[in-house]
């Protein structure tokens, strides 16, 4: 059974209570599996990166397996402005949605959920078909000062992973949702001065667990997500910050995506 999130964000958790912890996020229009169900909770699957967990059942609209076969088969549209607001055709009243977000079988400014047309007239753009890196940098900027949040991953708040992943999308390449599995990804840059704009660097804690991920901005500066999205030297010791006068990360390795 398939579903799609048709509100401005839905918080997906560990466990199918409120209290529990927030894994990540749904933004408007990303499709999902409902996998099982509990009382008022649904156990999903996101599309976009098989990340399991619960979600509250009021917050889902269920949709056909065509529906999500067309939405597949076509170029996603994602908004690229950081909110929007689009018009409800049946009583023409506002609904937010945040950078990032798909819009479903978008077509001259109008598409279609659970039989509901919606009017956007904000900057949309076509996920390419192959990965650009060149866009890397410039779309990243577009985040620069978003609040940090666990779990994260719109403008209004976003982790490290959660940032590098929506990022990435944009310019088109999926990647995993934790920082864990993004750096099995990619080629190995043996030396800093070898960066080039786009490359993500992972640094560890002194158990050797991967613990942040931040983007390649150009030399010895990166863009990462650190109590805000922010940008803050780095070499080959890790990421310096300025403000402060001391390194906050230490640098485990540096993976080029092409």
């Amino acid at each position: 059974m398939n579903a799609i999130c048709p509100v401005t964000m839905i918080p997906v958790r560990a466990e199918s209570n409120e209290r529990s912890e927030m894994v990540t996020q749904l933004l408007f229009g990303e499709t999902f599996t409902v996998l099982d169900e509990k009382s008022n909770w649904l156990l999903i699957s996101v599309h976009l990166d098989e990340y399991e967990g619960w979600i509250e059942k009021k917050q889902a609209l269920m949709v056909s397996d065509d529906f999500v076969l067309k939405m597949n088969s076509r170029a996603a549209h994602l908004l690229t402005a950081k909110t929007a607001v689009c018009i409800r055709q049946s009583d023409h009243s506002p609904f937010l949605i945040l950078k990032g977000s798909n819009l479903p079988l978008l077509k001259r400014d109008i598409f279609y959920l659970g039989g509901e047309g919606f009017v956007i007239k904000d900057k949309s753009r076509i996920v390419p078909k192959r990965f650009i890196a060149s866009r890397i940098a410039h779309t990243a900027l577009d985040y620069l000062n978003a609040p940090y949040l666990w779990g994260g991953r719109s403008i209004t708040g976003i982790d490290c992973s959660g940032f590098v992943q929506v990022v990435f999308q944009a310019c088109g390449l999926q990647l995993p949702r934790d920082a864990a599995k993004q750096i099995k990804k990619g080629l190995i840059i043996d030396f800093i001065d070898e960066v080039q704009p786009g490359d993500l660097a992972f640094f560890d804690n002194l158990q050797g667990e991967i613990i942040h991920v931040g983007i390649i901005l150009g030399p010895g500066k990166i863009i990462h997500s650190s109590g805000q999205v922010r940008i803050d030297s780095i070499d080959h010791n890790g990421i310096f910050r300025a403000d402060i006068q001391k390194y906050t990360h230490s640098l485990r390795i540096i993976k080029r995506l092409c």
